[in-house]
C-alpha cells in the first residue's frame, strides 16, 4: 500500500483548507453586494442553482475515481491501473464540461427573459452574464475529477493548499476587477473564468506530478474501466440525480416566483449556512478513503470505531458553529454585513437553513459508511420517495411564506432522514451500531451544544454592540466546541490507532 499521511494530518489539512476557503468566501459577499447589488448577487445565485443541476451529468464518476484509487492503493502493483483510471475518467468528464458550457450559453436568453423576474439589471446585460457562467462552468467542471483523484489518492495537504490558493484567486480578483475595472456583474463571471481556468490546470498539473510516480507506461483510455465500474458509477448517478433535483428544487422555484432581488436575499443566507456547513467536509475526505480501505480489508471492528469517532469529531467541529448560527442569525448578519436591510429580509430564512443545514451536516458520515461498501440504492430510493412530496410542500409553503417557506421544507426533509435513513441503514451495515450512533454521536452532543447555545442567547446583555455579539457570538462557539472535545478526546485516539494498524 502506498504510505499516506495520517487521518490526523489530513483532518487538520482539510480543516486549515476549508476554514480559509470558507472565510475568504464569506469575506468578500458583503463586498460584491456593495459594488453590484443584491439582485446582481441572485444572478450569482443563479450560477450556482444552475451548476448544481448540471451535477447530474457527473454520472458518479468523481466518487467512482476517489473509491477506486482509494482501493487500488491497497493493492501491489496497481499504479499503471490508476493512471489509467484517471485518463479515462478525466476524457469522459472534459467532454461533459463543454456540453454543459453550451447549454448553459444556448439557455441564456431564455433564462434572463423567460424565467427570471429582473428589474434593476437590463436583459442583455443578464443575456451576457448566463452567457459568460457557461465559460466558467465548462472550464471549473474537470476539476472536480483531479480533485476526486487527489482525494482518493490522499494527497489531501496538496488539494487544500491548491483549493485555498484558488479561492483567494477568484474572490481578492473579483474584488480588484468590481473595483478598478467595472462594478458589474459581466465583469466578475470575465474574471471567474480565467481563474477558473487557472484553477483547473494547477489541479491538473498537481495530480499529474503524483501519477507519475506511479506509471509504468503512457496513460490511455481503456473502455472497459468504464465497464468494470459502470454498477458504481449508475448507482452514484442516481443518487446524484435525484438528489440534485431534491435539493435544488427550492432554488429553482424561487428563482421563478421571486424578484430577483427577493432571491437574492435568500441565495445570501442559503451561502452562510452552506458556508458554515461545509466543514463537515473536512472529516468527510478524510476519512471516506479510511472507511473504503477498511471494507476493503473486511475489518468491522476497526471500522465501527472508526465510524464512531468521525461522527463525535464532526459533532465537535460543525455542531456548535451551526446551532449558534440557527440561534443568532440576526447578529450574525449584523456583525457581518452591518446593513440592516439585508438582515431584515435575511435572519429568519438564515435561522431556519440552519436548523435543517445542521441535520445534514449529522447525516454526512453515515453517507460516507454507505459508499464505502458502495451501496448507493439507499440514498437514491430516500429521495425517490421524497421527491413527490416535496414539490407540492414547496409550492404551498412558497406561497404561504415566500423563502421562509422553502427553508421549512429543508427542516422537514432532512429531520426525516434522521429519522428513517438511520435504521434502514443499519439492518445491513453496522448492525449493532444504531443505538450508540443515535443516542452518544449525535442526541448527546447536540443536547449539551443547545444548552449552552440557549443559555447563551438568554443572558446575551442588550445594547452590546456589534463588535461586542461578535465576541459573544465566537465564545459560545468555543465554549461548545471546548466541552465537546473534553468529553470525547479518549474516542479520538482511535483516528490515530487505526491508521497505525492499516
Amino acid at each position: 500500500m502506498d504510505p499516506a499521511p495520517s487521518i490526523r494530518v489530513n483532518i487538520v489539512a482539510n480543516f486549515i483548507g476549508k476554514f480559509w476557503t470558507s472565510l475568504v468566501s464569506l469575506i468578500f459577499i458583503p463586498i460584491y453586494i456593495r459594488f453590484m447589488g443584491i439582485e446582481a448577487y441572485g444572478l450569482i445565485g443563479v450560477y450556482i442553482s444552475l451548476l448544481a443541476l448540471f451535477a447530474i451529468l457527473d454520472m458518479g464518476l468523481s466518487s467512482t475515481l476517489s473509491r477506486q484509487l482509494a482501493r487500488l492503493s491497497t493493492e501491489p502493483n496497481s499504479g499503471q491501473e490508476s493512471v489509467d483510471i484517471v485518463r479515462t475518467l478525466e476524457i469522459v468528464y472534459w467532454a461533459i464540461g463543454l456540453a454543459i458550457g453550451a447549454i448553459m450559453a444556448i439557455l441564456a436568453p431564455l433564462i434572463a427573459r423567460r424565467w427570471l423576474t429582473v428589474s434593476g439589471i437590463a436583459p442583455d446585460t443578464a443575456t451576457r452574464a448566463i452567457m459568460i457562467m457557461g465559460v466558467v462552468a465548462a472550464v471549473e467542471w474537470p476539476s472536480a475529477i483531479y480533485s476526486g483523484a487527489l482525494l482518493g489518492l490522499q494527497r489531501q495537504v496538496r488539494l487544500n493548499v491548491l483549493k485555498a490558493s484558488a479561492t483567494t484567486c477568484q474572490s481578492g480578483g473579483a474584488v480588484l476587477v468590481l473595483w478598478l475595472v467595472s462594478p458589474t456583474i459581466t465583469a466578475y463571471f470575465a474574471w471567474q473564468a480565467v481563474a477558473t481556468l487557472a484553477q483547473t490546470a494547477a489541479f491538473a498539473l498537481s495530480l499529474r506530478s503524483v501519477l507519475a510516480e506511479k506509471r509504468a507506461a503512457p496513460p490511455r483510455f481503456r473502455k472497459e474501466i468504464l465497464v468494470r465500474n459502470w454498477r458504481f458509477a449508475a448507482g452514484m448517478t442516481g443518487i446524484s440525480a435525484i438528489t440534485t433535483i431534491v435539493t435544488q428544487l427550492d432554488k429553482v422555484i424561487l428563482s421563478r416566483l421571486l424578484r430577483l432581488e427577493a432571491f437574492g436575499y435568500y441565495v445570501l443566507a442559503f451561502n452562510i449556512a452552506n458556508a458554515l456547513a461545509s466543514l463537515v467536509q473536512p472529516i468527510f475526505s478524510a476519512l471516506f478513503p479510511r472507511l473504503s480501505q477498511l471494507v476493503a480489508y473486511g475489518n468491522e471492528t476497526e471500522l465501527a470505531r472508526l465510524y464512531h469517532a468521525g461522527c463525535r469529531l464532526l459533532a465537535v467541529a460543525v455542531l456548535p458553529i451551526c446551532v449558534t448560527a440557527a440561534f443568532f442569525p440576526g447578529e450574525i448578519l449584523d456583525v457581518w454585513m452591518n446593513n440592516p436591510d439585508t438582515t431584515r429580509n435575511t435572519f429568519r430564512i438564515l435561522g431556519l437553513l440552519m436548523i435543517g443545514t445542521t441535520i445534514n451536516a449529522i447525516l454526512t458520515l453515515p453517507y460516507a459508511l454507505q459508499l464505502s461498501f458502495g451501496w448507493t440504492k439507499l440514498s437514491f430510493y430516500k429521495n425517490v420517495v421524497a421527491l413527490p412530496l416535496i414539490v407540492p410542500s414547496l409550492l404551498l409553503l412558497i406561497h404561504r411564506f415566500g423563502a421562509e417557506g422553502a427553508a421549512i421544507v429543508w427542516i422537514a426533509y432532512n429531520g426525516a432522514l434522521l429519522l428513517s435513513e438511520i435504521p434502514l441503514m443499519h439492518r445491513r451495515i453496522l448492525r449493532r451500531e444504531m443505538i450508540s450512533w443515535y443516542i452518544y454521536d449525535v442526541l448527546v452532543p447536540l443536547s449539551v451544544v443547545s444548552f449552552v447555545v440557549v443559555l447563551s442567547k438568554a443572558c446575551i446583555p442588550s445594547n452590546i454592540g456589534r463588535i461586542g455579539s461578535g465576541v459573544w457570538i465566537g465564545a459560545t462557539i468555543f465554549i461548545g466546541m471546548a466541552i465537546l472535545g473534553l468529553m470525547n478526546s479518549r474516542m479520538f485516539l482511535s483516528l490515530r490507532a487505526v491508521h497505525h494498524e492499516l
